[in-house]
């Protein structure tokens, strides 16, 4: 795994920081925010089906693993309902670059990218940028890692 240059590292450590303040009631595989709601309120069928993020509705509502998944129709909530696991992101929303380090970092939406049909997210666009550099090690390594840090929370890996 290539090694993270200082200044991203440092940004990727502030956000642990912040991280650790918030508080979690989903799974603690699952990111979401103090009210469970996963990434952002983004709707994770858009990704494959508009091919962008869009944010979801209060209407349009799933629980997976505890984090409730928002959406912008009902047609993109019952296609999640039907097979979550193929819409969900990776690593329980958690970003990617942040699991191959062995940590879990909270993400930024509108920083993603669909690898063989599965979701992964960053925890920002710069992250994302070192993320893209070696996709495929990266994702070798972050599945590798998410056995061990899966059931763990983000303080527990500080």
């Amino acid at each position: 795994m290539k090694t993270l240059s200082k200044s991203l590292l440092q940004a990727a450590l502030a956000s642990a920081i912040l991280l650790s303040s918030v508080t979690f009631a989903a799974d603690i595989d699952q990111s979401a925010d103090a009210n469970d709601v996963a990434i952002k309120g983004y709707d994770p069928v858009s990704y494959f089906t508009a091919s962008e993020p869009q944010q979801g509705s209060d209407t349009y509502t799933a629980t997976y693993k505890n984090a409730i998944y928002k959406f912008t129709s009902a047609e993109n909530r019952d296609a999640f309902r039907a097979n979550p696991t193929k819409y969900a992101p990776q690593f329980g929303g958690f970003c990617a670059l942040g699991t191959a380090m062995g940590k879990k970092f909270e993400t930024d939406p509108l920083a993603w990218k669909i690898v063989d049909h599965k979701l992964y997210l960053n925890l920002n666009s710069d992250i994302q940028s070192r993320w893209l550099g070696d996709i495929p090690g990266y994702i070798k390594e972050a599945n590798s890692t998410w056995v061990d840090i899966q059931h763990k929370t983000p303080e527990e890996l500080e």
